[in-house]
């Protein structure tokens, strides 16, 4: 009986890991929530992500309430809002999916793009060597000589729009110089591999000797950076919109409800505490499949790291 290739061997070690099989089972359901929250909130919660709804009265407590009363403070979980409503009579729930549509959306394509950046860079720099690998690998080391968070605002607030693509670009300019380094490192391993010398040697030109070869050499550690890079991703959008400089209202995203709250976190703390939660889950589910991950592809690495 033949043995199983790498990725099977892989996929069985992550399999074996449950803390990152479990968070992998709630990024997956999350998935899933978000991509179905126009039919979720019209068909089952029966709200809309954006009306306002601070005349409306609702039952809570088995009385009638305003959903924002007179002092403009908004109604707390009650069956027509399972997680409250925010100062303007929204539903929390509703605008919590749509947030997760936002949040994956722009921290996924952000990591995508600053792969493709980084990837490039690290190819090049490794492959070529010389003077390529200097300007490449200088432009590198000044780029993550500034902060990432002053980096991202600076950038949000010199283009201002506050899109979801905006904010993809964003997360990729500040995020690629980290997986170009790790790339540097690994080519300039693989490019004295025989296999390597060898497609040189019969001609095969650079291109094909890039993708052919190396890269598919790399997916351990692009996918690893992937899983890894979209948790800070999420963070650091969602700081962004807190700030004020990510997503601008009225489109939801975790950052910009929770900054919505803050002021009243003692009389509605509802607004702030749920879209925080659902942050947390999902950096640390994140978190755990990354890591998961990491010992999956490169097994015994904790055990040589502690020793």
């Amino acid at each position: 009986m033949s043995r199983a290739g790498p990725f099977a061997q892989a996929w069985g070690r992550f399999a074996r890991d449950r803390w990152a099989v479990a968070g992998f089972v709630v990024l997956l359901l999350l998935g899933l929530a978000a991509a179905a929250a126009p039919w979720i909130v019209t068909a089952v919660l029966h709200q809309s992500v954006d009306r306002l709804g601070i005349l409306d009265r609702t039952t809570a407590g088995g009385r009638e309430v305003d959903v924002v009363s007179r002092l403009g403070l908004p109604v707390g979980p009650c069956a027509r809002f399972p997680l409250g409503a925010d100062l303007l009579g929204r539903d929390v729930l509703s605008r919590m999916l749509f947030g997760a549509r936002v949040s994956l959306l722009v921290s996924g394509l952000g990591t995508l793009l600053a792969l493709a950046i980084g990837l490039a860079a690290g190819l090049l720099a490794g492959f070529y060597r010389g003077v390529v690998d200097l300007v490449v690998s200088r432009f590198v080391d000044a780029v993550m000589a500034i902060p990432v968070l002053l980096l991202a605002i600076a950038l949000a607030s010199v283009l201002r729009e506050g899109s979801v693509w905006m904010m993809v670009m964003i997360l990729a300019l500040v995020n690629w110089t980290y997986l170009a380094r790790i790339i540097r490192a690994e080519v300039l391993s693989l490019r004295e591999r025989d296999f390597i010398e060898a497609a040189r040697a019969l001609g095969v030109p650079d291109v094909a000797v890039l993708w052919r070869h190396l890269v598919p050499n790399l997916l351990g550690p692009l996918t690893v950076f992937a899983t890894l890079s979209m948790a800070g991703n999420i963070l650091l959008e969602s700081a962004l919109s807190f700030l004020g400089v990510g997503i601008q209202p009225p489109t939801p995203s975790w950052g910009n409800m929770i900054e919505e709250g803050v002021p009243f976190y003692t009389v509605a703390w509802w607004i702030t505490l749920f879209p925080g939660l659902a942050l947390l889950v999902t950096v640390l589910c994140l978190n755990l499949v990354g890591d998961g991950m990491r010992r999956a592809v490169a097994p015994g690495t904790d055990e040589a790291a502690a020793s």
